[in-house]
């Protein structure tokens, strides 16, 4: 309830600075110009239920209760961490009779992907038949984290992490505020901006603890760091930002950026990520994508497992960084990954057909007799060590399974698979003239 003394209460920058309509929200202009989805609704007076989705900071819960108030709509707020079932039965109720006197409730969620499957489905008689319009707020990635059939009811809107030129806007707009500039020189200001790490919240926070020092003090940028805490990096090891920082890393290494390599390896640490579990991808992205291109790839990556096993953090991450600048600059090929999928595909189309039996082992007397293992060639005997002959189960005929590609080690791969190739033309002619010499001398016997 409010008190007098409200008005006189010291309010923080983020509250007193909260945009007073949706044309003062910074840094989602493509929601909000002139073509923007949210323009378009406010313009119609017709809001469909939205999953805003965003990092914190960035003015979700600002944004829904703007809507409300410029399409006329009620607004009602909870929250996913603290809401009970008996909160949400209670919140539709209310909707449900505000209805019945003609008007609408938006119905705002915060951190919506905390409720779990059964409640998420709550919403959606309420959400069909128009008794709520939902805004729900979330920090994870909606596909992951929301019913099916609740995201086919609503319309996803992404808000981006402030870049520099809104966080900027967001430090005038204090300094107005306060109507003093903020104690640090240009320098100084571009790191608080740097510190913020795309969160508007955050960043006004600073702000705040910089306008209660004491007025004249000017700090530069070793001042700066002394006083405040740079802001943690947005990084869930279960969740989107894991995926994101780890399929940044294995493209970056596909598309030999050396650099770029580093800079997501490095930003997965600072996320507090694991270094085996990068290692570990790295030992795959070897093998995926490195191959018989340089087989020595492998060996670097399971070399830096073990070294960062022998010697923890920090030394051994540098034998993984090793691996990461290894892995980037070397030869790329994915024959060995595309030539296992095929060869797996063809095991399943083919079923159990038997191999020839000239490549049969023969143990007992009864399978000599059948002929297992008849007419086999010990390559080391034949002329080059290669017999040429055929190992593929009858009627099937030869296939080409591995493509090695014309880069690195493969090169060298190609030409050997080359020279064999012709060969065995050639020792397989012969096997055919020799076995009609051997009908034909059978035919005139």
């Amino acid at each position: 309830m409010a008190t007098l003394f409200d008005a006189a209460a010291p309010r923080p920058l983020a509250d007193r600075l909260r945009p007073g309509r949706i044309g003062e929200i910074v840094g989602q202009d493509h929601l909000f110009g002139p073509d923007g989805p949210v323009t378009r609704m406010v313009q119609a007076k017709r809001l469909a239920s939205l999953i805003l989705w965003g990092p914190p900071g960035t003015g979700k819960t600002t944004l829904a209760r703007l809507l409300a108030e410029a399409t006329g709509m009620r607004f009602a707020a909870l929250s996913a961490v603290f809401s009970t079932v008996a909160d949400l039965r209670k919140a539709f109720a209310e909707a449900a009779a505000l209805r019945d006197t003609g008007r609408q409730t938006l119905l705002f969620v915060d951190e919506i992907h905390r409720f779990n499957r059964a409640q998420q489905d709550s919403f959606l008689p309420y959400v069909e038949d128009g008794t709520v319009t939902l805004i729900g707020a979330t920090t994870e990635n909606p596909s992951f984290e929301l019913n099916g059939a609740l995201l086919s009811r609503t319309q996803v809107l992404v808000l981006r992490r402030l870049d520099e030129a809104a966080l900027g806007e967001l430090l005038i707009r204090a300094e107005a505020a306060e109507g003093r500039p903020l104690p640090v020189d240009d320098e100084a200001r571009a790191v608080l901006v740097g510190m913020a790490d795309g969160d508007g919240r955050f960043l006004l926070n600073l702000a705040d603890t910089l306008y209660a020092l004491p007025e004249g003090e000017r700090l530069d940028t070793v001042r700066l760091g002394q006083l405040l805490q740079r802001r943690l990096p947005l990084y869930d090891k279960a969740q989107e930002g894991h995926y994101n920082l780890i399929s940044a890393l294995h493209k970056s290494l596909r598309g030999s950026d050396v650099d770029a390599a580093l800079y997501w390896f490095a930003r997965m640490l600072d996320g507090g990520e694991d270094p085996l579990y990068v290692v570990r991808r790295l030992i795959r992205f070897a093998v995926e994508d490195i191959g018989m291109a340089d087989p020595r790839a492998v060996e670097q990556a399971l070399a830096a497992q073990r070294a960062y096993e022998t010697l923890g953090s920090p030394e051994g991450e540098l034998a993984i960084a090793q691996a990461v600048v290894y892995l980037a600059t070397a030869p790329k090929s994915n024959g060995v990954y595309m030539a296992y999928k095929t060869a797996r595909r063809l095991a399943k189309e083919t079923g159990s057909l038997m191999p020839p039996m000239h490549i049969l082992n023969a143990p007992t007397k009864l399978m000599k007799q059948l002929g297992y293992g008849h007419g086999y060639d010990y390559d080391h005997d034949a002329p080059d060590a290669f017999s040429g002959r055929d190992y593929w189960p009858e009627g099937m005929g030869a296939r080409v399974i591995y493509e090695p590609r014309p880069r690195g080690f493969e090169r060298d791969i190609a030409k050997r698979l080359e020279y064999w190739s012709k060969l065995r033309a050639e020792r397989q002619a012969e096997m055919r003239a020799a076995a009609r010499r051997s009908r034909d001398e059978e035919g005139e016997a």
